[in-house]
């Protein structure tokens, strides 16, 4: 399962992880999000112990997407050591998450 990141753990959970984490920014409202909301949740259980995988909501955290400058959703930020080493905007096909997750892990 996705972990949820919030603006009170995302320090410790993601900036201070040595792994690289994929942070879906997303909310309940977006269709595009709740579209790819099931490839987040595969790539959680494919990459478990090896990448963490997680999700935003900007709704309820707003911080961490205005540090991030989040304006589009979904937004998908993949951080290693405390850096955003790439992204993804938009609904996308899985093939697009794998091929960042393996070029960064």
């Amino acid at each position: 399962m996705a972990k949820e990141f919030t603006d009170g753990n995302f320090q410790a959970d993601v900036l201070a992880s040595d792994k690289l984490t994929v942070v879906d920014f997303w909310a309940e409202w977006c269709g595009p999000c709740r579209a790819i909301g099931p490839v987040i949740e595969e790539l959680s259980k494919e990459y478990d112990g090896k990448v963490n995988v997680g999700k935003v909501n900007v709704d309820n955290n707003p911080q961490v997407s205005m540090n991030y400058g989040i304006t589009s959703i979904p937004a998908i930020l993949f951080i290693k050591g405390g850096q955003v080493v790439d992204k993804l905007v938009g609904a996308q096909p899985k093939g697009n998450f794998v091929k960042k997750i393996e070029a960064h892990k």
